[in-house]
């Protein structure tokens, strides 16, 4: 869904703090049944398949591959981040080092579906740090940060912005599907 030296019309309105974002699939029926199945059907080989189809969106030159982190209570009643499978499984196609610690989601925040643009980014505001043993690791990295599902790109900046005030020399978003923006629920 890239398009080298392409800028999308919500981005040139709001620039997002990450330099690029790549989606594999436009999400739709199919696109929604697989994250579906993912997170909450506790089917993890749509993790392996979902980084089978978002390997070709990866950039070039080393990245430090980052998931977009669960509140801990999420994360004990699901079992997994689903962020962090698809990061497991990149990593095998790219070489490139999971650093799953790096990012913490220090309170629980809604779900997000149904909500807009701008309750969006005031329900993650805040959300995102950095753990204690991330700053040495991050300073000049490459980041790709790795989701599931792009919509109105609320989170992914949240944690972007965390990140290059971390030391990241630069942020990337990479994602299986892309919500279009006349589909994030009027936003």
């Amino acid at each position: 869904m890239d398009q080298p030296g392409m800028t999308c019309g919500p981005c040139l309105a709001h620039p997002p703090a990450f330099e690029t974002a790549s989606a594999a699939v436009i999400y739709g029926g199919v696109a929604r049944e697989i994250a579906v199945r993912l997170k909450h059907g506790r089917r993890p080989a749509m993790a392996v398949l979902m980084a089978n189809a978002m390997a070709r969106h990866l950039p070039e030159g080393p990245h430090v591959l980052v998931p977009v982190p669960l509140h801990r209570w999420r994360l004990w009643r699901r079992g997994f981040n689903q962020s962090m499978l698809i990061c497991k499984a990149l990593s095998k196609h790219s070489g490139w080092p999971v650093a799953g610690e790096m990012l913490v989601r220090r309170r629980a925040t809604p779900m997000l579906g149904g909500l807009g643009r701008a309750a969006r980014e005031r329900a993650v505001r805040g959300a995102f740090a950095l753990s204690r043993d991330a700053k040495s690791q991050l300073r000049g990295s490459n980041v790709l940060l790795i989701d599931d599902v792009h919509t109105s790109g609320a989170t992914a900046n949240a944690c972007a912005r965390v990140l290059r005030r971390g030391g990241a020399a630069s942020v990337r978003l990479l994602t299986w599907a892309r919500v279009l923006p006349d589909e994030e629920g009027g936003n």
